[in-house]
């Protein structure tokens, strides 16, 4: 069993689905609401848990009705939660999310996530020192991203880094991180005027380009790979990205190569959009390895 500790966001998701996304100054009926616990962090932290790992959360949530709900929804999914923190008067980060044609579109309020900070990580040095990986995202402030980068390459613990939702990050952290994961978007901001061949070469066996349901593709120090995805009806796209992440953080923390760990990624990736919700899709080891796809 692989050891992960996670650092990034807790939130609650406010999920409407409609026939169709409302334009600038429309409106439009939607079909069904929803309350489910995300955030990137959060997500990655179930998703790895699911899958078999055993993972600690470092994070924080509001002293509020979505707070404890977070924290409850961490217990039931076997994620450690001594380190993450309830803040008094500040409200838990919620995500806003339009489910429509094929497709969704976020909104994301930060609320307690603001106070993710590098005091939150040095709380938990002993935990990320013993972890086989370490993963965070870009919901929480740039600083502790910073931080946790020159912290992980100090103790030699590999790190994956989420670059979502986009924003510059300096080389210092890019090449301090182990593994960098943008999609294509991310990764368009993130290395401005390059392509993406000419990202990939530029950082072999470090960069994975998710490409939604074409898969991830990577430069593996003499060519180009692409790990194809595999063909399934999708129900719900939120929480996709966050379930691959999870999935090639716990291959890879169990020591399988990095060709395999982006197959069992994609396969996990593939089989969560098939269910409703960003944690709610997200699948079991047993049935990743199960699963006829």
């Amino acid at each position: 069993m692989g050891k992960i500790a996670v650092i990034g966001s807790s939130s609650m998701d406010l999920v409407v689905t409609a026939a169709k996304r409302p334009g600038a100054g429309e409106t439009v009926l939607g079909k069904s609401f929803t309350t489910v616990p995300g955030g990137k962090g959060a997500n990655q932290a179930v998703a790895a848990a699911r899958l078999g790992a055993d993972v600690h959360m470092i994070g924080c949530v509001g002293e509020d009705h979505y707070g404890q709900a977070i924290l409850n929804n961490f217990r039931e999914n076997r994620v450690h939660i001594r380190f993450v923190e309830m803040i008094t008067g500040a409200e838990s980060g919620t995500a806003h999310i339009i489910l429509a044609e094929g497709d969704n579109s976020i909104v994301v309020v930060e609320g307690a996530n603001h106070y993710v900070r590098p005091d939150s990580v040095r709380r938990a040095h002993s935990i990320i020192a013993a972890a086989d990986m370490v993963m965070i995202q870009q919901e929480i402030p740039a600083e502790t991203v910073e931080y946790t980068a020159a912290l992980c390459a100090k103790l030699r613990v590999p790190l994956i880094l989420n670059p979502a939702p986009a924003r510059p990050i300096s080389w210092e952290v890019i090449e301090k991180a182990s593994f960098l994961t943008p999609n294509e978007h991310e990764a368009a901001i993130l290395f401005p005027g390059m392509s993406s061949s000419a990202v990939l070469r530029q950082h072999p066996n470090k960069v994975f380009i998710t490409e939604g349901e074409r898969g991830v593709r990577y430069f593996n120090g003499v060519k180009e790979v692409l790990i194809p995805s595999y063909q399934v009806e999708p129900a719900d796209t939120t929480g996709a990205g966050d379930t691959f992440n999870a999935a090639f953080a716990v291959a890879l923390a169990e020591g399988k190569g990095i060709e395999e760990s982006a197959t069992f990624a994609n396969r996990a990736a593939s089989l969560s959009v098939t269910r409703f919700g960003a944690q709610g899709g997200m699948p079991t080891r047993t049935e990743v390895e199960q699963a006829r796809l």
